[in-house]
């Protein structure tokens, strides 16, 4: 069944769940960037993937399944081969006295069902379920990392036995795998740590690294090898670091993956960096910043000229914030250029320039040359010395819009860090314009979420008592939150996938006033707290109360 721009009309706009001028916007953004209008509308976050499911679903007249929320036992799964799974979109995940239930993202195939039902003998009881959710559960028909690699280890330990020509060895395969497995988690980071015996193989999914395998001593050093000859390093070089890059192809896209190699007293250690053309699909909305905070972003980048600023510790994100709303700037009629380090993702129309330590590039010295190339919109990547936060201040001030980021524990702190790099009060006052910031915080998994009560006492002692002032009660008084029991479809941890949670301090007249007399952090953001600011904990909150994340990993992102 195709799903075409009449049907989503009818069930999305006529009943008033999508306005037609969103929708409408919604045609040209897919248009304008070639994806499906189905996924386009999801991108945008209007309407949840099993939300369009069920109404799909209805409008066919057909039983919606969530196959993300319904256990699958493995005899069941490979009743229909995996091959034939992800060519036709569909997946066996139940067996009844009725039939064999079976989930189609396109019910209309008759060929398949007849085909299923010739196979097993079963009769086929159709269910919808959503392209995006089928593509997750094909998941499952992996074996587990560690079953393969055993089976790759004992074959190259064999083949150790008889010679050590690296070429013997199915070390390709295993970096392929390693690779593979990584991009299908989620990994943003791919660990090979050396010890004295093995090699520890670890992924950092949301933030949190997790050990996978242990791998033997024996091939650690063909591991090393394999990865450099992929990034176009120097594989006789062992006592240096090295930097470097190469491009993989996975099943969905090719994704750039940066290579650090150190050694360390073991042995060399490796770190690759996954840059998915996924992680960067997001608008602000998809990062998770509230309507609130859009609003107010929306409104200061509209600005022709003045600084904002994206604060936070490193790994939260600030590059993406940044990179979104670059894609909200980038059209025909500016000249938007930025200097990096590193460049994580080409962004078409935008001229990008790598720090390059080598031939004396840093962010200084390439915003001078920015300065000097016409532009309307500077990013820097980051402000990290007296010479650059003056440079980036005097651009703002001379007519150009610039973005960078800052490292600040909250908004309000990043005033008063600026003044110790040395730049003038009044000059802070009169061009910044806006300062984000933001923590990333791990998203409860929807298969396994549960909600649980909370006496507001407990939540008092440790939040304080105006937070938890702000939190619904239920009848009985108690707080209700929520929380992921942990299944496998989030390795026991209860949560998958992140996002951020944000404060967004627009410099109004009274934070200038403080500005230019030099007020502390906290007075500023008091200051900002009466204007209406709503801050990181605050917005975290929002999210915890409507079961995105849980308490523990606010409390655990916030904490200074």
């Amino acid at each position: 069944m195709k799903i075409t721009e009449q049907f989503l009309k009818k069930i999305l706009v006529s009943p008033s769940l999508i306005s037609e001028k969103d929708f409408d916007l919604i045609k040209k953004k897919a248009l304008a960037e070639k994806k499906s209008l189905i996924n386009a509308i999801l991108d945008q976050g209007l309407i949840f993937d099993e939300q369009l499911g069920r109404l799909i679903a209805d409008e066919i007249q057909l039983p919606f399944v969530n196959l993300q929320k319904t256990k699958i036992k493995k005899d069941i799964l490979n009743i229909i081969p995996e091959i034939v799974a992800r060519q036709q979109e569909t997946i066996a995940f139940e067996k009844s006295q009725e039939g064999l239930k079976v989930a189609l993202s396109d019910p209309e195939n008759i060929e398949l069902r007849e085909f299923i039902e010739r196979k097993t003998g079963e009769k086929v009881l159709p269910y919808y379920a959503t392209e995006k959710d089928i593509k997750e559960t094909l998941k499952c028909y992996k074996r587990e990392i560690k079953e393969v690699f055993d089976e790759l280890i004992n074959k190259a330990l064999e083949e150790l036995k008889k010679t050590v020509k690296a070429e013997s060895l199915p070390i390709i395969k295993m970096v392929d795998l390693i690779l593979s497995y990584g991009y299908e988690n989620r990994a943003s980071d791919i660990h090979f740590e050396p010890y004295q015996k093995k090699t520890i193989l670890r992924y950092r999914i949301d933030g949190i690294l997790y050990d996978v395998l242990t791998l033997p001593e024996t091939i650690h050093e063909f591991l090393i090898s394999r990865i450099k000859i992929l990034a176009d390093l120097r594989t006789d070089i062992h006592e240096a670091a090295q930097d470097g890059h190469f491009s993989f192809s996975f099943p969905d896209e090719k994704a750039d993956i940066r290579v650090s190699i150190v050694p360390i007293e073991e042995g060399e250690k490796a770190v690759l960096r996954l840059l998915s053309e996924r992680a960067r699909r997001f608008d602000l909305e998809g990062l998770g910043v509230g309507n609130k905070e859009t609003e107010i972003i929306g409104k200061n980048i509209k600005k022709s000229w003045g600084m904002t600023l994206v604060s936070g510790p490193t790994g939260c994100g600030k590059t993406t914030t940044l990179y979104a709303i670059l894609k909200i700037l980038n059209t025909r009629e500016v000249n938007i250029c930025t200097i990096e380090d590193p460049v994580e993702y080409d962004i078409e129309g935008v001229n990008q320039i790598q720090v390059n330590p080598k031939t004396g590039l840093n962010f200084s010295k390439g915003l001078k040359a920015i300065i000097r190339q016409d532009p309307n919109i500077i990013m820097v990547g980051e402000i990290r010395d007296e010479e650059t936060s003056k440079l980036a201040i005097n651009a703002a001030m001379t007519g150009h819009l610039v973005l960078s980021t800052f490292h600040a524990t909250d908004a309000a702190t990043t005033i008063p860090r600026l003044l110790e790099m040395g730049a003038e009060s009044f000059l802070i006052s009169t061009t910044l314009n806006l300062i984000i910031a933001q923590r990333l915080v791990r998203k409860i998994c929807s298969k396994c979420i549960e909600s649980y009560e909370i006496s507001p006492e407990k939540i008092a002692q440790l939040l304080g008592k105006d937070l938890v002032l702000k939190l619904p009660r239920t009848k009985e008084g108690k707080i209700l939150l929520f929380r992921g029991r942990g299944c496998s479809l989030c390795y026991k941890t209860g949560y998958l996938g992140r996002t951020g949670i944000f404060e967004a301090l627009e410099i109004k007249e009274p934070i200038k006033k403080l500005i230019i007399e030099k007020a502390t952090a906290d007075q500023i953001k008091n200051k900002a707290q009466e204007l209406g600011m709503r801050t990181m904990i605050e917005d975290g909150l929002k999210k915890a109360e409507k079961g995105i994340t849980t308490l523990e990993e606010i409390l655990r992102a916030t904490k200074e």
